[in-house]
């Protein structure tokens, strides 16, 4: 078998950015190049807990723009609030300048009801939405023409160009209709909060309903979010990750602090390093430290000494 490769990437808040001037914003975008980390990772919610979110495509457009060499990853995006058919455009639109730069993740949602109810969405359909939509999706990014007759969704001849035919997809969510979902339909599975026994466990299962379906199996990317905090004593790096996920998610430290690495970089490679060996090609940081420059190096250095720690096995 071919070893996996071992990505590391940053996920960077838009209020990060915000703060600093454009200029600033490209040589940060440009460092995180330089040090040597694999992609750039972006969220999406509409209206999370009351009004918090940001537009994932939206946001990868201007991470794109910003620099010209690391991928921009996408996840995970609330493919259910939205019809296939616009997605389909704003990906064909995004990648026709920035072929080969995007990875999109796709999943349910649902931590939050009320941001499906605020888009008009029945959160009792949204399983059935993804399905349908994902499935719509992948076939208009071929560039044919599309009929589609589901119970959510309806199309008669709809085709997008220019095509998108090499643009991975890759679903999130730990439910058994997310694997089976994935295995059907996805280039890899994303997981969050969950041990490297049970992503490895999640992996099988993603590749076996593949092969139950009949599908040929696509290059596997299986990846990973991982909260984190980065800071000059654990502690204070844990609070700092600790503040910024009560503010999203509205939980206790305690509902997640098991799965959220603080300290030094060494701290944070020893916590993510089984899940590479569970079957996970990328990590993505979800990383806070004191700024956005020693957290750009810092992560940088994670992803060294995983790669490092490869090298030597």
């Amino acid at each position: 078998m071919t070893a996996q490769p071992r990505r590391v990437g940053l996920s960077l808040f838009s209020a990060e950015l915000a703060e600093h001037p454009p200029q600033e914003r490209r040589r940060l975008l440009g460092e995180a190049a330089t040090a040597g980390l694999d992609h750039l990772h972006i969220g999406d919610h509409v209206t999370f807990h009351g009004g918090y979110g940001w537009d994932g495509l939206i946001n990868a457009t201007a991470l794109l723009n910003l620099q010209d060499a690391l991928p921009v990853h996408v996840g995970i995006y609330q493919l259910p609030l939205r019809h296939p058919t616009v997605v389909a455009r704003q990906l064909a639109t995004l990648c026709e300048p920035h072929p080969g730069r995007l990875v999109l993740g796709v999943g349910v949602g649902g931590d939050d009801r009320k941001e499906m109810e605020a888009c008009g969405i029945d959160a009792r359909t949204r399983g059935r939405r993804m399905d349908e939509g994902l499935q719509i999706l992948r076939e208009l990014l071929t560039g044919r023409r599309v009929t589609f007759s589901g119970e959510i969704f309806s199309l008669a001849d709809v085709a997008v160009h220019p095509a998108v035919p090499s643009l991975p997809i890759l679903v999130g969510g730990r439910s058994d209709a997310a694997l089976q979902r994935t295995g059907r339909l996805g280039d890899g599975w994303i997981g969050i909060w969950i041990s490297p026994e049970r992503f490895a466990a999640a992996v099988r299962r993603v590749e076996e309903e593949a092969e139950r379906a009949g599908r040929e199996a696509p290059a596997w990317r299986h990846g990973i979010t991982v909260w984190c905090g980065f800071g000059p004593d654990r502690e204070r790096a844990a609070r700092s990750v600790s503040d910024a996920m009560q503010s999203v998610y509205r939980l206790p430290r305690e509902a997640f602090e098991r799965w959220c690495p603080a300290g030094s970089p060494e701290q944070v490679a020893d916590f993510i390093a089984p899940y590479f060996e569970a079957g996970a090609s990328d990590v993505t940081l979800i990383a806070r430290g004191e700024d956005i420059g020693r957290t750009i190096e810092a992560a940088a250095e994670v992803r060294r000494l995983v790669v490092a720690a490869r090298a030597t096995r």
